[in-house]
């Protein structure tokens, strides 16, 4: 008997502008209709769909998904990225940035977090009534189980640690759920792939200016979230944010950076995965 497998698209990033852009939503019904017809079972989005946390402009993304008939809890996972929930423009306004106490603004991101995931509920916690950050997928296609381990690392805009809105944190109270027991027995026997925005990985370099913007980008705690994955046994990463479509290791789990639709909307990371532990993954130019 044939052993069969399941075939993962994954891409990120997107950064629509609106739907006067025109030609990004062009692209982007040709990219999905390219990734239906190589035969994937599951798409994987890892933030920044969109350039604004406008609700309105989620809608675009849904709207795309639903003309393909992908628009189902089985058939794609998406998280936020920074830009899909953070406001830079008001944040950076006279009388928030001035502001000494923080209680606003977590109170203005926790909103936010959930009315994007109320918004998106049918592809990220499906029916269960508790929204939020981190949930798991468990996906079984014929001889694979698939589980998706979805973390938060967006965090609250603050004018000093986060000034550009897209350094990334996991919350001390994300990184203490992944290790319940319920989360491992969730997992167990299974294919496991963390998923995440924030790179894990930023290019060192030696100029001054470089190394400001990397420290603009990074995910601020992301040992003890690559700690956390291999708890978990994850078999491999994906995540977004740094927009590279790159492959690499990290503490021995491979990771995949899903690049930038923004940048190339010709191009996605596909896995293709046999039985629990063996899996093939390269980038598709379409």
């Amino acid at each position: 008997m044939t052993e069969k497998s399941l075939k993962l698209a994954h891409f990120s990033d997107l950064h629509l502008a609106g739907r006067s852009a025109r030609r990004q939503l062009g692209y982007l019904d040709e990219l999905l209709t390219a990734i239906v017809s190589n035969g994937c079972n599951h798409i994987v989005i890892t933030g920044d769909l969109v350039n604004s946390p406008n609700p309105a402009d989620w809608q675009i993304v849904k709207d795309a998904l639903q003309k393909r008939g992908l628009y189902a809890w089985d058939k794609v996972t998406l998280i936020p990225g920074n830009h899909d929930l953070i406001n830079l423009e008001e944040e950076v306004r006279l009388y928030n940035a001035l502001n000494p106490l923080g209680n606003g603004r977590k109170k203005r991101f926790r909103r936010k977090m959930l009315e994007f995931c109320r918004f998106f509920s049918e592809l990220m916690t499906g029916e269960e009534e508790e929204l939020g950050f981190p949930f798991i997928k468990v996906l079984q296609y014929s001889d694979v189980t698939l589980s998706l381990v979805m973390v938060n690392t967006v965090s609250h805009w603050m004018n000093i640690e986060n000034p550009l809105g897209a350094r990334g944190y996991v919350s001390p109270g994300e990184l203490k759920a992944l290790a319940t027991p319920q989360v491992r027995e969730a997992i167990k026997d299974s294919f496991v792939i963390g998923v995440f925005h924030h790179a894990y990985k930023i290019y060192g370099t030696n100029s001054f200016l470089d190394q400001a913007f990397d420290w603009t980008m990074e995910l601020r705690n992301r040992h003890e979230l690559l700690v956390a994955m291999k708890k978990l046994n994850a078999d491999m990463l994906l995540h977004g944010h740094f927009h590279r479509f790159q492959a690499y290791t990290a503490g021995g789990i491979r990771v995949i950076n899903g690049g930038s639709f923004s940048v190339n909307p010709k191009r996605y990371s596909e896995v293709v995965i046999k039985g629990e532990a063996r899996c093939k993954q390269r980038f598709v130019d379409i």
